[in-house]
């Protein structure tokens, strides 16, 4: 299964979604202007990144489930 190349986009956009959380919560939790700037842009991120990586899950198990 780590070899299939559709498990290792999954693996990519589970960590892209890591990755902006990490920052939206970091700067959230810092404050000041760059929480001010891209506080509320960074969570849209967040969702459509999570977005993303449901729609390559379904699609895994979709695929591989015939």
């Amino acid at each position: 299964m780590t070899q299939d190349p559709l498990f290792i986009l999954i693996l990519i956009a589970l960590f892209a979604v890591v990755a902006v959380l990490a920052v939206g919560i970091g700067g959230f939790g810092v404050g000041g202007s760059f929480n001010a700037k891209n506080g509320n842009r960074m969570m849209r991120w967040r969702i459509i990144a999570q977005a993303i990586a449901i729609a390559l899950i379904l699609l895994f198990f979709w695929v591989r489930g015939s």
